[in-house]
C-alpha cells in the first residue's frame, strides 16, 4: 500500500503515518498474508486476494486525499451494553482481585467516537472504536461478509446519505476494532448443543470434547444475530455522534513508528527484574478453538500440559528446544513456529509499533488482539506516560489488529491459565509487558518531539510463498447455453419480506474480482422505462453464491438471493449478474445476465395464514441433458 502511495504522492505517506487496522471479520477472503500459518486454510498465498486488498485500500486513501477539506473533529464516548460477553471468564478471573474490582464488567463496554464535520457544517464521517469480535456470522458461513461491524457501517452510512449504495456514500462510517481478544458477540453464551446444559467453564468442553460447546445468540440464527449486534453498535454510535458537540479536538497532529524484533525484546518489570520475550509458538489450547469456533480432536482450553500422543506428533515435526520450552512455560508447545522455518517462516517476528496523536486523542495501533484486561493495563500505561509529559486529559484508544497480525496478547495472569487466547500469545508470557514498555517509549518520544530509530525491516517473502490452490484453467457451458443465461427465473410476483432467487450460467469469480464493481445488481424500473440499481453484492440483503458444477467441464452456477426489505417500494424489479469467463485461447471475457422483470408488492393484510410463494424459483423448460451440467 505504501509503495503505491509513494508512487502517487512521493514521501507524504510512509510507515509512520499510515495505519491499517482490520475490523477482524472472520468472513473475509484469505491468503493475503505472507507467513505460513495464516495461509494454511486458503492452501497458500493468493496473489489475487493480496492485489485486490492492496488496490482497494490504496484507492480509498487516494479518494480521501483528493477530497480533503478544512473541518473540525469532535470526540464522545459512552457505554454500550447487551452486545458482548467474555468468552474466557476463567482467564479473566485469574487477574488480581483488586484490579478486577476497579471495573464493573469483564469486557470493555465503552465506545469512543470521533465526529468529522466540514468547516461549513457538512457531515463528513465518523470513526468509533468498540471491542467485540465480528463472529456473529459463525464458521459454517462461506460467504464474504463484514459481519456485525460491516452491517453497522452500512446502517450508519445509509442513514447519513439516504439512497446511497454500500461503499458509495458521501459519508464514511468506520466501526473500528479495539481490545476484542476475549470478547464474543454471542451473548446467549456457550451451551452443550447435544444436551442444552452449560459447558465446563474451565475447558469449554462437553464430556471432555470442545466440538459441542458453542456460543449462540442473541438471534435465532447467525444472520439475525449479526443484525442485532450490528444495530446495537449503530444506534450507540448515532447517539454519540449527535451528542458530540462539546469536546472539539485541538492541538498538533503527530505520529511515530518503529519496527521491533519482538522475540528479542528485553523488558524491565516494575520490580526491576529483566525479562525477555520468546520466539513465536502456539500452545495446545490454540487447537481447541473458542466457543465462537471450536477446534477438533481431544484438545481443550486450559491445557497447561501436553499429552503423550500429541507430544509424539509435535516432536516428530520439530521438537522445541529447552530454551523455547522454558520461555513459553506454562504453555505446552504444539507448533514451534519460531524455531521451525521450513519451507519459509511460519510467523512474523518483526512487529510494527505506532502511535498517532490528534490533540489530546491518542490512537494506538497494535499488531494483534489484546484481551480486555490486557487492553486496560496497556491504555493506562500510555495514559500515565502522556500525563507525565504534560498532557492533562489524554484519551487513548486501542486500534486492534493493525499493520501486522501476531495473534493474541493476554496478561501474565491470564497466560498461566492457558485458555485459547493465552495459547495464542505467540511471544510468551511477557508479551503485554513488552508492548506496554514499547508504546510508553514511543508516546514519550512523540511528545518530546524526539525521533526514534526505524528498527529492523520486516522480510519480503513474496519470492518464497507457496500456493497449492489451482488457478482457473477454463470455464464451460452445457450445449445450447451461453454465459449469463438465466436457468432459474424469479417468480413473477414477490412480496416484501420474502426472498427472491435467480440462477445464472456463470464463470469462475476468480477470473475477475470486480474491484470497484459488483457481481450482481437488483434494479428497479423507473417511470421512463430506465433501470436504476437498488442493491449490489455488498448490500446486506443480497447473497451471491457460486458453485462449480463440474470441474472437468468447467461449468458453474451462480445463485443470487435477494431478501426483500420490508420497506421496499412497490414496483417492477429485475436481477442482473456480471462476471468473466475464461477460455484457453482468448483468456477472460466479460458476460452479463438479466432476469425477467418481476413485481414487488406489499403482502395482503387480511390473510393471516398467508404462505409466501416467491421463495420458489421459476425454472424455464430445459432439455433432459440440462441436469448433467447444472444440477
Amino acid at each position: 500500500v505504501i509503495e503505491k502511495l509513494q508512487q502517487e504522492y512521493g514521501a507524504i505517506y510512509n510507515h509512520a503515518n499510515v495505519m491499517l487496522s482490520g475490523t477482524h471479520t472472520h468472513s473475509g477472503p484469505g491468503g493475503y498474508l505472507q507467513f505460513l500459518v495464516f495461509d494454511v486454510t486458503s492452501l497458500g498465498f493468493l496473489q489475487d486476494s493480496f492485489d485486490a486488498l492492496v488496490e482497494g485500500i490504496f484507492q480509498s486513501i487516494k479518494m480521501a486525499h483528493e477530497n480533503v477539506v478544512p473541518g473540525y473533529i469532535y470526540v464522545n464516548s459512552g457505554e454500550l451494553l447487551d452486545t458482548s460477553i467474555n468468552r474466557s471468564p476463567t482467564g479473566y478471573l485469574n487477574n488480581p482481585e483488586e484490579e478486577r474490582a476497579k471495573y464493573e464488567y469483564d469486557t470493555d463496554k465503552l465506545m469512543t467516537l470521533l465526529k468529522f464535520v466540514g468547516e461549513d457544517g457538512t457531515d463528513i464521517g465518523m470513526f468509533n472504536w468498540y471491542a467485540v469480535h465480528p463472529v456473529s456470522m459463525n464458521n459454517t458461513n462461506k460467504l464474504i461478509s463484514g459481519d456485525n461491524k460491516g452491517y453497522a457501517s452500512q446502517l450508519f452510512e445509509e442513514a447519513m446519505d439516504p439512497g446511497s449504495l454500500p461503499g458509495q456514500s458521501k459519508f464514511v462510517a468506520a466501526f473500528a476494532q479495539s481490545n476484542c481478544g476475549d470478547v464474543s458477540p454471542n451473548t446467549m453464551g456457550p451451551r452443550c448443543i447435544d444436551t442444552g446444559l452449560p459447558c465446563d467453564m474451565a475447558s469449554s468442553t462437553c464430556d471432555g470434547r470442545v466440538k459441542n460447546c458453542i456460543a449462540f445468540g442473541p438471534g435465532k440464527d447467525m444472520f439475525e444475530s449479526t443484525e442485532i449486534i450490528g444495530r446495537n453498535q449503530y444506534l450507540k454510535a448515532m447517539e454519540l455522534y449527535y451528542g458530540a458537540s462539546q469536546m472539539k479536538l485541538s492541538g498538533p497532529v503527530q505520529y511515530i513508528q518503529q519496527f521491533i524484533d519482538m522475540p528479542n525484546y528485553e523488558v524491565t518489570l516494575g520490580n526491576g527484574t529483566q525479562v525477555k520475550t520468546c520466539l513465536p509458538a502456539l500452545g495446545f489450547s490454540f487447537a481447541a478453538g473458542t466457543i465462537d469456533g471450536t477446534g477438533a480432536f481431544d484438545f481443550a482450553q486450559g491445557m497447561t500440559e501436553g499429552n503423550p500422543f500429541w507430544n509424539l506428533i509435535v516432536n516428530w515435526i520439530h521438537k522445541p528446544s529447552q530454551e523455547q520450552t522454558d520461555c513459553h512455560a506454562p504453555k505446552p508447545i504444539l507448533l514451534d513456529t519460531g524455531e521451525f522455518n521450513r519451507p519459509y517462516p511460519w510467523h512474523p517476528r518483526i512487529m510494527d509499533t505506532q502511535v498517532g496523536r490528534i490533540g489530546d486523542f491518542f490512537v494506538l495501533p497494535v499488531p494483534g488482539e489484546f484481551t480486555t484486561m490486557a487492553g486496560r493495563r496497556f491504555r493506562d500505561q500510555v495514559k500515565a506516560t502522556a500525563q507525565a509529559e504534560g498532557i492533562l486529559g489524554p484519551i487513548p484508544v486501542i486500534a486492534g489488529l493493525s499493520n501486522v497480525y501476531s495473534h493474541y496478547i493476554t496478561t501474565w495472569e491470564e497466560y498461566q491459565v492457558q485458555r485459547y487466547e493465552a495459547a495464542s500469545t505467540i511471544f510468551g508470557p511477557n508479551t503485554l509487558s513488552a508492548y506496554m514498555q514499547q508504546y510508553s517509549y514511543l508516546t514519550a518520544a512523540l511528545l518530546r518531539d524526539e525521533s526514534v530509530p526505524a528498527g529492523p525491516s520486516p522480510p519480503d517473502l513474496s519470492e518464497k510463498v507457496l500456493n497449492l490452490l489451482p488457478g482457473v484453467m477454463y470455464d464451460g457451458t452445457g450445449p445450447g447455453y451461453a454465459f449469463g443465461d438465466v436457468i432459474a427465473q424469479p417468480y413473477p410476483l414477490a412480496y416484501t419480506g420474502e426472498t427472491v432467487t435467480a440462477k445464472f450460467v456463470a464463470g469462475h469469480p476468480r477470473n475477475n474480482v470486480m474491484l470497484g464493481g459488483t457481481f450482481l445488481t437488483v434494479q428497479r424500473e423507473q417511470l421512463d422505462g430506465t433501470w436504476v440499481t437498488f442493491a449490489t453484492d455488498a448490500s446486506w440483503e443480497t447473497r451471491f453464491v457460486w458453485e462449480r458444477m463440474s470441474s472437468l467441464l468447467g461449468t458453474s452456477v451462480v445463485s443470487v438471493k435477494w431478501d426483500i426489505p420490508i420497506n421496499t417500494a412497490e414496483g417492477t424489479y429485475r436481477i442482473t449478474h456480471t462476471g468473466y469467463f475464461k477460455t484457453f485461447l482468448r483468456g477472460t471475457s466479460l458476460y452479463e445476465g438479466v432476469t425477467d422483470p418481476f413485481k414487488v408488492v406489499n403482502p395482503p393484510t387480511n390473510e393471516s395464514n398467508f404462505i409466501p410463494e416467491s421463495r420458489r424459483e421459476r425454472r424455464p423448460q430445459k432439455p433432459w441433458w440440462h441436469r448433467l451440467f447444472f444440477m
